[in-house]
């Protein structure tokens, strides 16, 4: 792959990101999630806070406009975007060309909707950093997770709940499925907090930073699918206590009892106060 050159990828401002809007005669949606980053400083800050470096195969989803992208390409070994929006897919190429002509052939986008992808063209990507389109970020970042078991580290921005929810401890009021779920594959922290203002059109939430570093899964004789059934029925009624949320999944009320006492967990505690381990060993004692 080719070494770094002296002149950086000229970055989008607001007035370059309108401009390529124009040229595309582009009306974001909220369908989509499109919010397009206009500050410069923001991108590079993401990128910092990412910790990839020169050997990283970066993979971007939704890279919109590029803002992100021209970033990434200063920095990572290659870049592979997945964006589901033909007119952005089909201009993308030709920005990078233009703003970070030295870096074009590090880099390669893919029409995609990026819950559906089933591989990613390349070398195994090391690293997901991306502004994740907020109708669709935790199912999109889970996917690729258990998609792509290369990935060890990641940066993602994300809408500020979503990112709360995502980095919470049991016991904490927005612990929930995307935190127990994401828990499975990493260590997911929050990593610091996006105005608005650096947004073109300016959403009407906040954004969060979520960072995360791979590890291995807990040790098990089921299935995630088996585990995450289990998450998924344990929050199903929130503040519901584990023996009737788990009877449909145990079959009956006893059962449930059952899997819980053998579990070694008090059948009247709730979802929210059980870790990963303890999800696992209840899809153990039901199997």
């Amino acid at each position: 792959m080719s070494e770094p050159t002296s002149a950086g990828p000229r970055l989008l401002g607001p007035a370059e990101v309108r401009s390529l809007a124009a040229a595309l005669d582009l009306r974001p949606t909220k369908q989509r999630g499109q919010n397009f980053v206009i500050d410069p400083n923001t991108v590079r800050r993401i990128v910092r806070d990412s910790g990839i470096g020169p050997t990283d195969v970066v993979l971007e989803v939704g890279p919109g406009l590029g803002s992100l992208t021209l970033a990434l390409l200063d920095v990572a070994a290659r870049v592979v975007a997945i964006e589901v929006d033909p007119g952005l897919a089909g201009s993308l190429p030709s920005t990078i060309a233009d703003r970070a002509p030295a870096y074009a052939d590090r880099f390669e986008v893919v029409l995609a909707d990026a819950l559906r992808v089933r591989s990613v063209p390349g070398p195994p990507p090391t690293a997901l950093v991306a502004n994740l389109p907020y109708n669709v970020s935790v199912p999109v970042l889970l996917h690729l997770l258990a998609l792509l078991p290369s990935l060890e580290r990641g940066l993602v921005m994300v809408q500020a709940e979503v990112a709360d929810r995502l980095a919470a401890e049991p016991g904490s009021k927005v612990y929930g499925i995307p935190s127990v779920k994401a828990a499975w594959f990493a260590d997911v922290r929050r990593a610091g907090s996006v105005g608005r203002n650096v947004f073109w059109p300016a959403p009407n939430v906040d954004s969060g930073l979520v960072a995360w570093t791979r590890r291995e899964p807990p040790s098990t004789v089921v299935t995630r699918e088996q585990v995450f059934a289990v998450v998924d029925a344990a929050f199903a009624h929130r503040r519901k206590a584990l023996r009737p949320s788990l009877r449909e999944l145990a079959g009956s009320a006893e059962a449930s009892e059952q899997a819980l006492v053998a579990a070694g967990i008090d059948p009247m505690r709730r979802g929210e106060e059980l870790r990963l381990p303890e999800f696992v060993r209840i899809a153990e004692a039901l199997a």
